[in-house]
């Protein structure tokens, strides 16, 4: 049998230690499911997707189980760098070429009801998650500047969208002070939040909603017939309709969404608090992500730590060392804390796909699923668990236009996509490291 990724870096319903886990209170913990249970819907995942889903749902009535092998939130939903961005993963002038403008505008649409959704839901359910307006596009290069300044322009023009402040050398520095960047963009529509405390303030709406959750439940098979049957560690679960919400621990679950959807890890470390000296690292509340190809991201926490997201690896198993991992592109990006304390450090399986864009797809008339945000999860996450509520509510559109967008295989399928991967990724890292 092959790497099992829902235990192969954590133990059993055990939150990583994190600086997320341990600023965060956990709602529950639920019960495993034991026997046979019945439901509208099932939810397979616990996350972003799943937990929207399951509260969007129950909201319109219907009986809702949401399953996770582990606990809510425990994936890649609570291990993230926060960022709630603007527009899909891909930009859209990219995203014209790709589906055209007419839909390349119903998706930049969809893209702007997620941050609504992400607000709305923070403010209805009362969510602690410090949400915060702002993230900064910060480049290294002059051309990359010119490029992140015409793209402002673009969607000024095109998709009525004047948010996006171009900054030269000087406003950039007055945002982040470090020595490397000489321009960008920042948007303040766009935000950051803790999103361990987001997921955790979703599964106590989900559940005051209706909803039934169950935890360290994992999901063995799933048998769609005339009723959906899931066979899990602890018994069976029968639904009318089921989703999977998966993402980078869908495992063998689905051979389809295994093809497109691959997981990979990313590290974050958090810093002693750093006080006054905090605006040495960013002058704005906000946060940022660079033009590296395996990009950095950062933000200040609630208590002024630095909450630097980068390095890479290639395996599927952690490093031993991870706050040594993050520390290298940490130092390259403020010299000035090489040496800084660094209290938290931990990694989180994410999932991607060829093009950078999300996998919605009906696997069959009564199995849907949503997984592949590639790293812009807060929001599309969040609003694709909507999408499938909606969807299995009879409304399929917002769910169709993203189920139109093409999607390709991975390479040799789930075989060979992680070698050729771990090539790609080694040449742009190489690429990164000597300025290409």
């Amino acid at each position: 049998m092959g790497l099992n990724l829902l235990y192969a870096n954590d133990r059993p319903g055990t939150y990583p230690q994190s600086w997320y886990a341990a600023t965060a209170d956990a709602p529950g913990p639920y019960p495993a499911v034991d026997g046979e249970v019945t439901a509208d819907v099932a939810i397979v995942g616990a996350g972003f997707t799943g937990l929207s889903a399951a509260l969007h749902l129950a909201k319109r009535g219907r009986k809702v189980v949401l399953i996770d092998a582990h606990r809510v939130g425990f994936g890649a939903s609570g291990r993230n760098g926060g960022q709630l961005g603007t527009g899909q993963r891909k930009d859209q002038i990219a995203l014209e070429k790709l589906v055209g403008r007419d839909d390349a505008k119903k998706l930049w649409a969809l893209a702007e009801g997620s941050k609504d959704l992400v607000k709305s839901l923070v403010a209805k359910h009362d969510i602690p998650c410090h949400l915060k307006p702002g993230i900064a596009h910060l480049c290294y290069a002059q051309d990359e500047v010119d490029e992140e300044h015409a793209y402002a322009d673009h969607l000024a023009k095109h998709y009525d969208y004047p948010h996006l402040e171009k900054l030269d050398r000087d406003a950039a520095q007055a945002v982040c002070p470090s020595p490397h960047y000489i321009g960008g963009s920042l948007d303040m529509q766009a935000g950051h939040v803790h999103p361990l405390a987001l997921a955790f303030g979703l599964a106590r709406a989900a559940e005051t909603a209706g909803a039934q959750i169950f935890e360290k439940t994992e999901v063995h098979d799933i048998d769609p017939g005339a009723r959906v049957r899931i066979r899990t560690s602890g018994g069976t679960v029968w639904a009318d309709h089921a989703i999977l919400a998966c993402n980078g621990y869908l495992g063998g679950l689905n051979q389809k969404v295994g093809a497109r959807v691959m997981p990979i890890n990313n590290f974050i470390a958090a810093t002693e608090p750093l006080g006054e000296d905090a605006a040495r690292v960013l002058a704005r509340d906000v946060a940022v992500a660079d033009t590296k190809f395996v990009l950095n991201y950062f933000r200040l926490s609630h208590d002024k730590r630095l909450l630097f997201g980068g390095g890479e690896t290639y395996r599927y198993r952690f490093p031993t060392d991870i706050a040594g991992l993050v520390r290298k592109p940490m130092s390259r990006v403020f010299p000035h804390l090489k040496d800084v304390k660094i209290d938290y450090a931990w990694g989180g399986t994410l999932a991607i796909t060829l093009r950078r864009l999300p996998y919605l797809t009906r696997l069959s008339p009564t199995i849907l699923s949503a997984s592949g945000y590639s790293g812009h999860g807060v929001g599309m996450a969040t609003f694709s668990g909507k999408l499938l509520a909606d969807a299995i509510a009879g409304d399929a559109d917002g769910f169709d236009t993203m189920a139109r967008i093409p999607t390709l295989p991975f390479p040799g399928g789930t075989a060979l996509r992680s070698p050729l991967l771990m090539l790609a990724m080694t040449w742009f890292s190489l690429r990164d490291r000597v300025g290409v």
